[in-house]
């Protein structure tokens, strides 16, 4: 392992990674859960979707650990699985078999572009400054993300999100006849809440493996609250048992109904076309955003600001895209809770490995991992945000021409929720102003390009 992955050489041993690929695993175990259901809504078959997922996070992770020796790990991503169902499937009639080709062949786009080195191209075009920004503003989408799992955050109405409250929960989440009460709701924002302190605390005392160990406890005290009675699950309003379900054994659901399901019959309208550029423009930004982010944090950019073997990290990204599609999952992308493992310590392809081993393992213990609550996992990146935010401190506010568009970029990822919506008011903007300020030879030709071509996006689509 240390000749293969070099770890020597990258500072860091056998133990830190594989704490850190388990921390990984355990932040974004949950796509196990939510991409099941959210394709259900396509009419997917839940348990076969469950093994889809699986089997191309461990696909995609295992080729990142393979082709670039990165700690990054690799699923089906949010949002996209979200725009698949609702926007594609439900809004525009499409069927699933359709939606899932035109994520295949924006896959095949995408190794195209790998290979071709236009990916890689854009990805070294984005400033050192914007890099950072980047990095800082997928911290506070992260803990953003983090406070809204663990429900502290909720949807309000004039302030459009607020604090927690029974009342106004109710009021957005409230089902006929099914309210969330301090046993349900309540108690999983407090189990939350003391999650968060326990892990800063571990931080503070610089405890090995303290992001896992704050899961853990935190899952721990979930665990205690539903033996006690404190906390009962309401399943009408997505509160489900924290304790593992084995009645129906370790059986690995079938992937028959989802596997190899393509229609190439509408390949060539115009609609079609739209859907696949869809697809292939959200995943390409969201995950050079997310590369940008996690190597600027772990201290993996050279002093040019470029990613070393990128080429393989891109690679791997849509290699799994194409291979998850095939297999019946929506687009596989580079998770931005790789920042978690990265925080441990883990800074080569084994904490990337440890990852894909566990969404192996997964396969057979589902209802071990399926039981970790978004509420013990939110604490995990809320304080991820934290060390991601610290990046704050290497861009330069002195040079308003970069200050600026930083400071845009950090904003609209939380707010828009969306790294590439980010990325892209973040080089629409650092063009702009470099350009009628009199400093537009500072700004590469592909940057200009890459501003053009955001504009026509929220133009045309």
């Amino acid at each position: 392992m240390e000749k293969f992955f070099k770890l020597k050489e990258n500072g860091t041993d056998v133990k830190t990674e594989i704490i850190a690929g388990i921390t990984t695993f355990m932040t974004m175990a949950y796509i196990l859960a939510v991409n099941p259901d959210i394709l259900s809504y396509a009419e997917m078959d839940r348990g076969a979707v469950f093994t889809a997922t699986a089997i191309a996070s461990f696909l995609g992770t295992a080729l990142m650990a393979l082709f670039a020796n990165y700690p990054f790990a690799l699923a089906p991503g949010m949002g996209l699985n979200a725009y698949f169902t609702y926007s594609v499937v439900l809004g525009k009639g499409y069927s699933w078999q359709t939606a899932l080709t035109a994520v295949f062949v924006e896959g095949i786009i995408f190794i195209a572009l790998s290979v071709t080195n236009v990916r890689e191209a854009i990805f070294n075009a984005v400033p050192k400054n914007l890099k950072s920004a980047v990095s800082v503003g997928i911290g506070l989408f992260i803990a953003f993300i983090g406070l809204q799992n663990a429900k502290i955050v909720i949807g309000a109405g004039k302030t459009l999100v607020q604090l927690f409250s029974l009342g106004e929960y109710n009021k957005v989440h409230g089902v006929e006849g099914v309210l969330a009460t301090g046993n349900d709701a309540g108690i999983t924002v407090v189990i939350a809440i003391i999650g968060v302190l326990i892990t800063a605390f571990l931080v503070v005392k610089e405890v090995k493996g303290n992001i896992l160990l704050g899961i853990l406890a935190t899952w721990v005290l979930g665990i205690i609250a539903q033996v006690t009675g404190l906390y009962v699950p309401n399943p009408a309003l997505g509160f489900y048992s924290v304790l593992p379900d084995f009645s129906n054994g370790l059986s690995i659901p079938s992937i028959g109904p989802v596997l190899f399901k393509l229609e190439f019959h509408k390949i060539a309208t115009l609609e079609f076309v739209v859907v696949m550029f869809a697809f292939l423009f959200v995943d390409m930004f969201d995950t050079i955003g997310t590369l940008i982010g996690v190597s600027t944090k772990a201290g993996m950019l050279d002093k040019d600001g470029k990613l070393p073997n990128i080429k393989g990290a891109l690679l791997a990204d849509a290699v799994a895209t194409t291979a998850g599609a095939m297999l019946g999952t929506t687009t596989v992308t580079t998770f931005v809770e790789s920042a978690s493992g990265v925080s441990e310590g883990g800074r080569t392809g084994l904490t990337a490995m440890t990852t894909a081993v566990l969404f192996a393992a997964s396969l057979l213990l589902s209802p071990i991992f399926l039981a970790i609550p978004s509420f013990a996992t939110a604490p995990a990146l809320i304080v991820v945000g934290f060390y991601m935010f610290s990046n704050v401190v290497h861009i330069d506010f002195s040079d308003m021409t970069e200050a600026i568009p930083c400071y845009i970029c950090i904003v609209a990822m939380p707010l828009f929720y969306s790294i590439s919506e980010g990325i892209s008011m973040g080089i629409i903007s650092y063009v702009f102003i470099n350009a009628v300020t009199g400093r537009a030879k500072k700004v590469t030709p592909l940057m200009y390009i890459l501003s053009i071509l955001f504009i026509l996006k929220y133009i045309l689509l």
